[in-house]
């Protein structure tokens, strides 16, 4: 099996059967995301206690792109402080645009499978929704 392969295999999972993609009890904060250019949209949920992201989930629609990274992106933020999740953060959206380093790309662990979206431009605010979301929720928690 090739790698496109493998990473097609990574997307078609976390798509249809993503493990973050419910309502949560009580999240600490949660924040709407639309993609108005193709009509993807989510509501992300986080639980975040003592500066860790304890939980993570969402509900929405949207096309398989925008559905897996938003799952991978669950996934990797559980456990992590606000800073680390925002450095993810980075890093994807770097590794969407331009290039990261081998060291970074293994930080995002089965999200690096979305690394030739950039390939498909229409496609980058797709894979960008969730992160974007954490992005904004996060930002306007340490306001």
């Amino acid at each position: 099996m090739d790698i496109k392969e493998l990473y097609g295999e990574i997307l078609n999972e976390h798509n249809l059967n993503p493990v973050h993609k419910n309502n949560m009890d009580s999240p600490t904060c949660f924040l709407d995301g639309v993609n108005p250019s193709c009509g993807d949209k989510i509501t992300l949920q986080l639980k975040i206690e003592n500066d860790k992201i304890t939980d993570a989930s969402f509900v929405g629609s949207g096309c398989a792109i925008s559905q897996a990274s938003t799952d991978m992106m669950a996934d990797l933020i559980i456990g992590k402080s606000k800073e680390e999740a925002l450095k993810l953060a980075d890093i994807f959206d770097r590794m969407i645009k331009d290039h990261v380093s081998e060291e970074e790309l293994e930080e995002l662990d089965e999200a690096a499978a979305l690394q030739n979206i950039s390939k498909m431009p229409a496609r980058v605010k797709c894979a960008m929704l969730g992160w974007r979301t954490m992005k904004e929720m996060l930002g306007l928690e340490t306001k």
